[in-house]
């Protein structure tokens, strides 16, 4: 008997035909958030590269330091609320050397954590025509090899050899002269660069240049209006974006270990909070991971002033940081942008239903789904699962799927209009109530 699969219904000869054909699970599917970015000036890691690191992770190999070092200060706060920060080394610097007879050893990259690293050599106890070389950190071992000379060394994650001969011994030689170098406004622009082909939320500039805050200001504005792509960048003290995708930082916060941060600082909290805030998540009136009081304080009408113009406010209240409200730095209104444009949880809404439905028509419908009757309603109903996976869960509201969503042919036999309707549900800021007293 004949078998086997089918695409039409014109087979020959007798027999069972059977197609297995997996139900794509794509139905109402919400990207994940929690991906901000920073640039910053380091003293270990590969500069000008993205590095990617996830909350929790060990990050000594990868930028020298522990997580709870000062020096990793600004990567401690951005994933305090993200799940994956994309770091940039901004910064080169020299690298710190040593040189032990015949022997050179080099830090793997630039910076003066290049001059905690040392060298201990010394012959093997089993077998004395050999000998240990020991990479030091901070005096702890980090590696370790066997060699006869000079040659049968290897790079490891903190040192590069060079040189041919014997090997000298020595009870622990540092390595010296590394240093941080300095930075440029071109190293930004490189970042933005590097960083604009990754997936991410947000972006924060550490930065009190006004040049750089308005480039990371068009960058954005780039990226949201022309290509698509609907990020947010995080300032501080940069009202005058007046623009939905930037949020201005006014002020900074003082941690619980006497440690205070500046405005500029700040924004790596605000930009990773943001980044891991869900489409149905305000951070108004939530608290800085850490902090108990804000630098500085302000007024009540200084507060008022402030909300007015667009700035993100931190307020103390019992012993803690307070978000005062969640707003960017959208003040000024239009028919195309009304008021709830400047609240980042209405904006979460809206970027999450743009990010979404470019990522599940790009992987499941474009170039796969034929543009008749059948392939519209096929599209249609992908877009009303996904609005109701989002009414269920509180990002919008009173979406009604027989009114508020429509698909059909466009202007040419390739293309599709769809016409849809949404209200982002914002959170509860302010209760006004009236008591009578009888």
């Amino acid at each position: 008997m004949a078998a086997g699969t089918w695409t039409t219904q014109n087979k020959v000869r007798p027999g069972v035909y059977v197609n297995f054909k997996s139900e794509p699970q794509v139905a109402g599917t919400l990207g994940e958030r929690g991906i901000v970015s920073l640039p910053l000036m380091l003293s270990w890691g590969e500069p000008n590269q993205i590095i990617s690191i996830e909350a929790g992770e060990d990050t000594f190999v990868k930028l020298g330091y522990l997580m709870g070092d000062a020096n990793l200060l600004l990567v401690r706060e951005a994933l305090q609320r993200a799940k994956t920060l994309l770091l940039y080394r901004l910064n080169i610097g020299t690298k710190a050397t040593v040189t032990i007879g015949t022997l050179t050893a080099t830090a793997k990259w630039g910076g003066v954590r290049g001059n905690d690293v040392s060298l201990l050599i010394q012959q093997n106890i089993d077998d004395d025509t050999k000998f240990d070389v020991t990479t030091l950190v901070d005096g702890a071992e980090v590696d370790q090899q066997t060699v006869l000379n000079i040659a049968g060394l290897v790079e490891n994650n903190w040192v590069v050899f060079s040189g041919t001969g014997a090997l000298v011994e020595t009870a622990g030689v540092p390595l010296v002269g590394g240093a941080d170098g300095t930075i440029i406004n071109q190293a930004y622009v490189d970042y933005l660069s590097a960083v604009e082909i990754c997936d991410f939320n947000t972006v924060a500039l550490p930065s009190t240049d006004d040049t750089l805050k308005a480039t990371f200001v068009a960058f954005c504005q780039r990226l949201r209006d022309n290509e698509g792509k609907k990020i947010q960048v995080v300032l501080e003290n940069y009202p005058t974006a007046d623009y939905e995708g930037v949020i201005s930082v006014k002020n900074g916060v003082i941690l619980s270990n006497g440690t205070t941060l500046s405005a500029a600082q700040a924004t790596a909290w605000v930009a990773g909070a943001t980044a891991g805030a869900q489409v149905n998540e305000s951070l108004t009136y939530q608290a800085y991971d850490g902090a108990v009081d804000v630098a500085p304080r302000y007024t009540n009408t200084q507060i008022i002033a402030a909300l007015r113009a667009g700035e993100f406010v931190f307020t103390a209240n019992d012993n803690k940081a307070i978000v005062e409200q969640d707003i960017n730095t959208l003040t000024t209104s239009s028919l195309e942008k009304g008021k709830q444009f400047a609240k980042n949880r209405v904006i979460r809404v809206l970027d999450g239903i743009n990010n979404d439905l470019v990522r599940i028509f790009s992987e499941f419908y474009i170039g796969q789904v034929s543009n008749n009757p059948d392939g519209r309603n096929l599209l249609k109903t992908q877009c009303v699962r996904y609005m109701e996976k989002l009414q269920g869960m509180d990002a919008v509201q009173n979406f009604d799927s027989q009114t508020d969503l429509t698909v059909q042919a466009g202007n040419e036999s390739d293309s599709v209009y769809i016409e849809a309707y949404a209200q982002p549900v914002d959170s509860i800021e302010k209760i006004y109530v009236k008591v009578q007293v009888r």
